[in-house]
């Protein structure tokens, strides 16, 4: 005895319904406008404040990959010393 699943299965209707949907969604995935997992944003303040992967995220996206065994310490004075000063507001 068939169930309500097996004719929905068996329906050609249904079947190129949800066929059709899938497609969309994988579509709108691969085209559609915006990242699946956007980046981080760069994190401010006080490099002192950041955590340790926060000052190697920081420095892996400038290309300034930092050393596997580099203490804390080091990362955020490689920072501090990459930071750039921010610009002067006008009439100072």
């Amino acid at each position: 005895m068939p169930t309500p699943l097996d004719r929905a299965l068996n329906s050609r209707t249904t079947f190129f319904a949800f066929t059709g949907l899938v497609t969309a969604v994988a579509a709108w995935t691969i085209w559609g406008p915006g990242d699946i997992f956007p980046a981080e944003a760069d994190p401010t303040g006080d490099p002192a404040m950041w955590t340790e992967g926060e000052l190697r995220r920081w420095l892996g996206h400038r290309g300034l990959l930092p050393a596997e065994k580099a203490t804390r310490e080091e990362l955020v004075e490689r920072v501090r010393v990459n930071l750039r000063n921010p610009p002067a507001p006008p009439g100072a």
